[in-house]
């Protein structure tokens, strides 16, 4: 697995969900690969009977930025995965990275793929095959 410091790709595909993000920046020379761990205060997402609150687990407010971080030298972003959380850093990205034009971020929904689909998508998304 590469380190932060080592990917320095045009392309990146990142697979996301409340926990996980899997980051594969990729390009004509090569590929790495990246993997950013959520440090939520609880994994159960869960409204429980009888018990105060909304449900859901507060966020760790670290996660997205440690993410975007990762793709600090990417030129072009496609987010897959299920649930928000791509939104979340779809809508991050945008944000905090005005280098980067809507025609350069692309999000889209995704169940659970192996690593191996999820580069296979990213190299067709860029026309890297």
């Amino acid at each position: 697995m590469a380190k932060l410091t080592d990917v320095e790709h045009a392309y990146a595909v990142v697979w996301i969900d409340h926990l996980t993000a899997k980051i594969f920046p990729m390009g004509r020379t090569g590929m790495g690969e990246v993997v950013v761990h959520a440090h939520p205060s609880s994994t159960h997402l869960h409204h429980k009977a009888n018990v105060i609150g909304s449900g859901r687990v507060r966020e760790d407010k670290s996660f997205l930025p440690t993410v975007a971080e990762s793709l600090r030298f990417c030129r072009e972003i496609l987010i897959i995965g299920p649930g928000t959380e791509k939104g979340a850093l779809l809508q991050y990205l945008q944000e905090n990275r005005k280098d980067l034009t809507a025609t350069q971020l692309h999000g889209e929904a995704s169940d659970h793929p192996t690593d191996r689909e999820i580069i296979a998508f990213g190299r067709r998304r860029f026309g890297l095959d």
